[in-house]
């Protein structure tokens, strides 16, 4: 069943973000105005995430160790696979080439340009700190839909969700996707900073609230 995020009901949740993690809103809209000119009219429509992900066996991968080990005891054949970010490379070392990739551009760049030369839409997402990979590596890109936290925009959008991991719940959801299986979460995980720590408890609340 879709569950369409509307922004005024996103918007409540996106302020308590702001305040727990002192994000700068200015900058979140500034980045998504930047993507917006950048993808100008080459931006895919969401179209294509509907016949990727309505009524669609989704498995959402997330980039936790435990992603490797996951995908080889798992049929992930019949699937639309998302990768969040990181976990395109692992993918890609397994031969999997992800349908659709979300990133904030701090993965592993070549892999995530590779990835879109042989066809995997690319949903790039905007905040305040990575204006200058959005200016760096969009150009590079030609299969990509803009997503943000922040008000949407013509061109950029915004589905729901925080972290790259919870934003590819929100949309396979958003796009009405038959179920959502996740593979490589690891919302413990005691080796990662403080603020990743933060981060993944936020993943883990938006999820389940997903």
């Amino acid at each position: 069943m879709a569950i369409i995020m509307d922004f005024t009901d996103w918007e409540p949740i996106y302020q308590e973000i702001l305040k727990d993690f002192y994000f700068d809103k200015g900058k979140d809209e500034r980045s998504a105005r930047i993507l917006s000119e950048l993808l100008g009219k080459r931006s895919l429509s969401t179209q294509k995430l509907h016949e990727l992900l309505h009524q669609k066996s989704v498995i959402v991968c997330g980039n936790a160790p435990s992603l490797k080990e996951e995908l080889d005891n798992v049929d992930i054949s019949n699937h639309t696979i998302i990768a969040a970010d990181g976990a395109t490379s692992v993918l890609l070392e397994h031969a999997i080439l992800p349908d659709v990739v979300v990133t904030d551009l701090d993965g592993n760049m070549d892999d995530i340009i590779s990835a879109d030369r042989l066809g995997s839409v690319i949903v790039v997402h905007a905040h305040g700190d990575n204006i200058p990979a959005i200016k760096r590596y969009v150009p590079l890109l030609n299969h990509v839909i803009g997503s943000t936290q922040s008000t949407p925009l013509k061109n950029v959008h915004n589905f729901g969700g925080f972290t790259d991991g919870d934003r590819c719940v929100f949309m396979a959801r958003h796009f009405g996707a038959k179920s959502v299986t996740l593979l490589g979460f690891d919302f413990e995980d005691a080796t990662v900073s403080p603020i990743k720590k933060k981060k993944l408890q936020w993943a883990k609340k938006l999820i389940r609230m997903c």
